[in-house]
């Protein structure tokens, strides 16, 4: 696993709340440090993967645990 810099809890939050905490909270972070995203809501599989793609961030990986995602985002430049 990727070492990460900041970690969000996003579990219980709905659409599109996990989405606008992660932008929130990679505000701050410099270019190539790490935001690791727990969220279980059911659109969080579609809305993150979308965000990363239109802000121009990398999402490394997508761990499907039994309850929640963890989602890595690295912060693009």
């Amino acid at each position: 696993m990727n070492d990460t810099n900041e970690t969000l809890d996003a579990i219980g939050l709905l659409c599109p709340l996990p989405v606008l905490k992660a932008r929130k909270r990679l505000k701050p972070l410099t270019s190539g440090m790490v935001l690791e995203v727990h969220a279980d809501d059911p659109a969080a599989v579609v809305d993150i993967p979308h965000f990363c793609h239109e802000a121009g961030h990398e999402l490394l990986e997508i761990q499907n645990l039994p309850m929640h995602q963890i989602y890595l985002i690295r912060k693009g430049g």
